[in-house]
């Protein structure tokens, strides 16, 4: 196997292998940008994990044109050495030949970190996914007449996965997802979820900031003070200790137990809940302009 043919043969394969990565990107684009979209956008709202939704579906569009890639590459590579392409170099110097060698090894080294890192993000993102659609679920089966929940409701400061709203107030949902072993528990102490198992806890003041920006538009809209209050979720993880008064620890089982924590000073006029959720409704409607940016 001379250097010569390898160049070639690898020339060859990734000419081809990046105009066929350009064609399936732009392909999938053009035909997302023109799809037919989707209907009735006023009255569709965003679902349980639905920004996750939108990346898991965007990765594993990126990793079927990258196994895609994979694939024509190897079979481009095979026929052009077959087919003995190092004629196309022939009269090359070795040194050249190397040059090109070695720019095909980088050019194979940034795929397979581009293919590693999508594989990871991917992972990743189902776990999200699945964190969030679990908390999102329960929720639902939870909710009463006198509340209404929604999702992946967008602040300055962020996005809080869930918001239930209703007379007994207003109540942020953030979600942590994190892998767990059978008996792990977490718990908030001092702004910060400490997991068993774990030296490295993770802090909640990101989601007091999203917390404190909706509050303070709350606010705002009514004329009064509106708390919402912070619930964490740890699906996955048991929930022992309420070591933190300024937040509820819930998991997928024991979210329901929210509902529960109130106080009089949290309650809201029948008026001022219908304002309220009117605004959640115009911010949570799921637009085509949406699915269109997540698919991009």
């Amino acid at each position: 196997m001379s250097i010569a043919a390898v160049s070639a043969a690898g020339t060859v394969a990734l000419t081809t292998t990046i105009a066929f990565l350009l064609i399936a990107r732009s392909w999938h684009a053009l035909n997302q940008f023109v799809g037919e979209g989707t209907r009735f956008n006023d009255s569709i709202m965003r679902e349980a994990a639905q920004r996750f939704r939108d990346e898991c579906n965007r990765l594993s569009t990126s990793q079927s044109i990258y196994l895609g890639g994979m694939l024509v590459f190897a079979m481009l590579f095979a026929a052009a050495y077959l087919l003995q392409a190092e004629q196309l170099f022939a009269g090359y110097p070795d040194w050249q030949l190397g040059l090109l060698l070695g720019f095909l090894l980088l050019a194979a080294i940034f795929a397979a970190y581009k293919i590693i890192n999508t594989f990871r993000a991917a992972r990743r993102a189902r776990l999200l996914r699945d964190a969030s659609l679990a908390i999102g679920h329960q929720l639902q089966q939870s909710s009463s007449a006198s509340t209404l929940l929604f999702h992946d409701v967008e602040t300055s400061a962020g996005i809080i996965d869930h918001v239930v709203i209703g007379r007994e107030g207003v109540y942020a949902v953030n979600v942590i997802a994190r892998r767990s072993n059978e008996g792990a528990s977490a718990r908030v102490l001092e702004n910060r979820v400490q997991f068993s198992g774990s030296d490295e806890p993770v802090s909640v003041v990101p989601d007091l900031a999203k917390n404190t920006r909706l509050a303070k538009h709350f606010t705002q809209l009514i004329g009064q003070r509106v708390r919402v209050r912070s619930v964490i979720a740890v699906p996955g993880w048991e929930t022992p200790e309420q070591a933190d008064e300024r937040h509820l620890v819930v998991n997928e089982r024991n979210v329901a137990m929210l509902l529960g924590w109130k106080d009089k000073t949290d309650l809201l006029m029948d008026d001022d809940v219908q304002i309220l959720v009117q605004d959640l409704r115009l911010r949570c409607r799921q637009r085509v302009s949406d699915r269109i940016r997540s698919s991009l």
